[in-house]
């Protein structure tokens, strides 16, 4: 069958079944604060296929503690191998962020940093204290790891 006649027989998407991406002034906002303040979000490190939704819709899930993992899960897209130093201004830009967007209730998560002592709890801790200086209304959700079992580490947070 010559490339021509299978577009003549070929089915078609049904239209409910078609949706465009969503782009515009929201979602172009998102990505500029985000590449401006350097933060990383699970929406891009993950490869989430509705990053467009919600970037469009002015929010984000932050992704703290650097894009790479200690771990390899078989899962996850998230990158892996040796983490960066942590940068102690990220509490800080995390904060400053939630306020640019207007954001009143925030997601934070992190890649796991099995090479910190307490596994990133007290950077967990701190930007979320940031976040309430910084807005004071905004009701904040937190996605930890495992702290390798760390009860210290989960009573930081």
């Amino acid at each position: 069958m010559s490339r021509s006649e299978y577009s003549k027989t070929r089915l078609r998407k049904p239209a409910w079944l078609k949706r465009r991406l969503p782009t515009g002034a929201a979602y172009e906002q998102v990505r500029a604060l985000l590449k401006k303040s350097g933060l990383h979000t699970v929406c891009q490190e993950a490869l989430c296929p509705n990053i467009w939704e919600c970037f469009s819709r002015g929010t984000a899930t932050f992704l703290i503690m650097g894009p790479n993992c200690t771990r390899a899960c078989r899962f996850c897209a998230v990158g892996h191998g040796d983490p960066a130093p942590l940068d102690p201004l990220e509490p800080v830009h995390v904060a400053e962020t939630v306020q640019a967007m207007g954001l009143t209730y925030v997601v934070i998560t992190s890649v796991t940093r099995d090479d910190l002592p307490d596994g990133g709890a007290a950077v967990f801790a701190r930007t979320i204290q940031e976040i309430r200086d910084h807005v004071a209304r905004a009701r904040v959700e937190v996605l930890i790891p495992d702290f390798q079992g760390n009860r210290e580490a989960l009573n930081t947070v």
